[in-house]
């Protein structure tokens, strides 16, 4: 995995202003790790359900909400999704909050790197990207949901146009390269791994606390 770097650069003696990040649950565990290895201790993160992106429309009004709450006890704000299938609707609301977010369109886009996964998206567009928290909730986030524990028949219908499984690999875990490959095994998909660390995920997390300790 990449190494996470430290905070520099900054005095002692300044107190940093409180940053209240909103956040997708599915980033809990990456987000958690890029705080503790920095030393982030003026951050608070306010995670939302990664269940959302089942139902995208509600995001914005999620983030919203929680935006509202950390507004009581942060001086500065950051919301830590993509646009997430939200057309739009996200961005729209944060400009009313003067808030930025990650960018790109999705998970995949940041850890990747925004110009390399337009790349690997136009050399395969039938992809099938799984990270390290899709490869562990596989089961539960895909291959239950979809019904395809119970109607194997419709593995054509819903992967027929895909030819690769492509794991953005955050992490060197043996055991969730073998979900990936497991996945990849079961949707009749072959197998790729791109090692990414955590990308642009951590490259917006300390350019937002990094910011707020200058200031």
């Amino acid at each position: 995995m990449e190494q996470l770097g430290a905070i520099s650069g900054t005095s002692p003696d300044k107190k940093p202003s409180r940053l209240g990040i909103v956040a997708c649950g599915a980033l809990a565990r990456e987000i958690g790790m890029i705080v503790k290895a920095n030393k982030f201790e003026h951050i608070k993160v306010r995670y939302l359900p990664a269940k959302l992106h089942n139902s995208p429309r509600e995001i914005p009004d999620a983030v919203g909400g929680a935006l509202s709450e950390l507004t009581l006890e942060c001086e500065q704000l950051f919301v830590a999704y993509g646009d997430c299938g939200t057309a739009g609707k996200l961005d729209v609301l944060l400009e009313q909050f003067g808030v930025t977010r990650l960018e790109g369109a999705h998970c995949y886009a940041f850890y990747a790197g925004l110009q390399e996964f337009e790349a690997l998206h136009e050399a395969e567009p039938g992809t099938f990207y799984v990270t390290d928290y899709l490869a562990r909730q596989f089961d539960t986030l895909v291959y239950k949901p979809l019904g395809l524990d119970r109607h194997p028949e419709l593995l054509e219908a819903y992967f027929g146009n895909y030819t690769r499984l492509l794991y953005l690999a955050q992490s060197d875990d043996a055991g969730l390269e073998a979900k990936a490959r497991d996945a990849a095994k079961r949707l009749g998909l072959r197998f790729e791994r791109i090692n990414t660390g955590f990308g642009e995920l951590e490259t917006g997390i300390r350019a937002a606390a990094l910011e707020e300790v200058a200031l």
